[in-house]
């Protein structure tokens, strides 16, 4: 059974969820950066996270898994796909890229829900993703670098938005969303006790 400890820690990071903010990551083929972009948005407390087209990370088993065992992880096979589904529930789309009209993520509109979208390491976005944005997110550079590695570029982009909306005072997990997922966090504890245990014994 889970301490009363773990479970308070699950608790107040439920407490602390971003449902209005989505990442989205197109066509990354190099594990660490998923897994970068992943352990990014549990830290900044974004629970959504879209993997589309082309993606070759799996799910780590057992106890040694990594930041996607708090996340949702949504999985589309086509741009078009994902961008439906986040139509459907009412977001606009910010596709990382560079554009005369970009705006820098400070100024990303959050008075709904915004996905932020990034996409493969050396070719970016699609052009299906770019057509669909609502606009262009970019980060200012003023060194000699012009480019920045896509785990590090979301980094960057992703925490300005999320602290934005967490000081405006909307866009976190409503109370019974907080209880459903703290169910399933639960219910996952017991499954690997259970396998730790049948293996120990």
């Amino acid at each position: 059974m889970t301490s009363d400890r773990r479970r308070e820690r699950m608790t107040e990071v439920l407490s602390r969820r971003l449902v209005s903010v989505h990442c989205v990551v197109e066509a990354l083929h190099h594990r660490h950066n998923i897994s970068a972009i992943l352990r990014t948005c549990d830290a900044l407390g974004i629970h959504n996270v879209h993997l589309v087209a082309g993606h070759r990370f799996k799910v780590s088993q057992g106890a040694a898994r990594g930041a996607e065992r708090w996340l949702k992880l949504h999985r589309h096979p086509t741009p078009e796909s994902a961008v439906a589904a986040l139509r459907e529930r009412g977001f606009r789309i910010f596709v990382a890229d560079l554009a005369d009209d970009a705006v820098t993520p400070e100024a990303v509109p959050i008075d709904g829900p915004v996905a932020l979208w990034f996409g493969a390491e050396l070719i970016g976005v699609s052009d299906e993703a770019r057509a669909s944005a609502d606009g262009v997110v970019t980060l200012p550079m003023h060194g000699f670098a012009q480019s920045l590695n896509v785990s590090v570029a979301a980094a960057l982009a992703l925490r300005p938005v999320a602290e934005r909306v967490r000081a405006a005072g909307h866009g976190s997990m409503p109370t019974a969303g907080q209880a459903e997922q703290l169910q399933r966090w639960l219910d996952r504890d017991d499954v690997l006790r259970i396998g730790i245990r049948h293996r120990s014994g």
